[in-house]
């Protein structure tokens, strides 16, 4: 029939009888037409074991003329094409899983019925599906403390389910076509290069977490879509412009002078994220020494305590919390007083990008980038820090950092703040 394509092959699956006279299984894909005139009628599969018929409801629904009943197929065609074909794929996908469950019972080689294929079936369905198992990981990394990987592994399953339009799909199903398609979803969208990366990098390890666990084959799907990292445009500005800004007299404006402050305090300590910044304890720093593990990495780093440092600590009134800045201040909702933190610190810093008349907006990112300009100006060794902090990747530069003696880093630091 033209436009008609097959869902699945053959619309009838069968077991032979085994030679303990095991009954055969049948498994056929059903349309029934809605009560209501004009509207769309559902799928179903019929499972048939043992003469016992049983019924496996979908949520795939397709009007009465894109259904071939004769060939069972759905019928592609019109601008809902792209629907069918998705209901085409879901289709295929479940007829597998029937058909493996199938498979796996009668290996067992015990006596089954019609409800226990349909039983398997959800439970293999619910365990092995991306959604759910993704879920999991994230929870699991919450657990974990790691809150900061469970937000961007979040970030990750939201773009990949809006791509699914909201539609589940089983570890076994993620294909390198598949990838190809929602790579080609994001471009579409204007999403850059780097976030796509990232997107695919963080689903990459979420699948060969579940390749590692047995739930599905190793099947390289993510080989032919992008996982690299472009280099991005510039963040980092000048020592010129990093003075300026710590020279500035906001003492009429504490809002701006405290989110000045928070810059200069990143720069300070080789670029610290704001989320390690509010995470920072008053017993993180021991005889001169401030130590801290990333909230990214859950590396451990540690810093020679210098007075620049000190000076903005004693600038403000003790903090009544565990925490040394002013950036979680209560007890309770912490990650929200630091989501509220970040957004006004980054929009104040437009508001300092204007009065030095930067070319870009500063964010608390930026100095990062500074830091690891500056040093790189002043010669430091690759070694002691890449080129990739801000530059290619954050995590070299983590590996870098991680490799080297901690006296060498502070030596360099204490360089780059000589320049101010």
């Amino acid at each position: 029939m033209p436009g008609c394509t097959r869902c699945i092959m053959p619309s009838l699956f069968t077991q032979e009888y085994n030679t303990k006279g095991m009954p055969m299984t049948s498994i056929k894909v059903k349309f029934r037409p809605s009560t209501v005139d004009g509207k769309e009628g559902g799928l179903y599969f019929q499972i048939i074991h043992n003469r016992v018929v049983r019924q496996l409801n979908t949520d795939y629904k397709v009007f009465a003329e894109e259904w071939d009943a004769e060939s069972e197929c759905v019928i592609i065609n019109g601008n809902r094409s792209n629907l069918l074909l998705g209901i085409q794929e879901r289709l295929a996908w479940d007829m597998a899983r029937l058909e493996k469950v199938v498979r796996s019972l009668e290996t067992e080689r015990r006596r089954f019925t019609a409800d226990d294929v349909i039983t398997m079936f959800h439970k293999l369905t619910k365990e092995s599906s991306l959604f759910t198992f993704m879920h999991g990981v994230i929870a699991q990394l919450k657990q974990l403390g790691k809150i900061r990987t469970s937000e961007t592994y979040t970030a990750t399953l939201n773009s990949f389910m809006a791509f699914r339009d909201e539609q589940d799909v089983p570890l076994d199903g993620i294909t390198s076509d598949m990838m190809l398609m929602y790579e080609a979803y994001l471009k579409t969208r204007d999403v850059r290069m780097n976030t796509i990366s990232f997107y695919m990098r963080n689903l990459r390890a979420v699948y060969n977490r579940a390749v590692e666990k047995g739930l599905t084959a190793q099947n390289y799907p993510f080989r032919h879509v992008y996982t690299g990292v472009d280099k991005t445009v510039k963040r980092a500005i000048s020592i010129k412009d990093i003075k300026a800004l710590k020279d500035m007299d906001l003492s009429m404006n504490p809002t701006l002078d405290f989110t000045r402050d928070m810059f200069m305090f990143s720069f300070y300590t080789r670029g610290m994220s704001f989320v390690d910044m509010a995470y920072l304890k008053k017993t993180d720093i021991k005889n001169g020494i401030l130590t801290y593990r990333r909230r990214k990495t859950g590396q451990e780093l540690t810093i020679k305590w210098e007075k620049c440092m000190a000076e903005i600590v004693a600038k403000y009134p003790e903090n009544k919390t565990e925490f040394l800045l002013h950036i979680i201040k209560e007890q309770g909702n912490e990650r929200r007083q630091y989501d509220n933190a970040l957004h006004l610190v980054n929009y104040h810093l437009k508001d300092l990008s204007e009065r030095l008349k930067l070319k870009r907006p500063l964010t608390m990112y930026v100095a990062r980038h500074s830091w690891a300009s500056a040093a790189k100006a002043k010669n430091v060794p690759l070694s002691v820090i890449s080129e990739g902090m801000g530059h290619d990747s954050e995590a070299t530069t983590q590996i870098y950092l991680a490799s080297l003696e901690t006296s060498v880093v502070d030596k360099a630091n204490k360089m780059i703040l000589g320049l101010l």
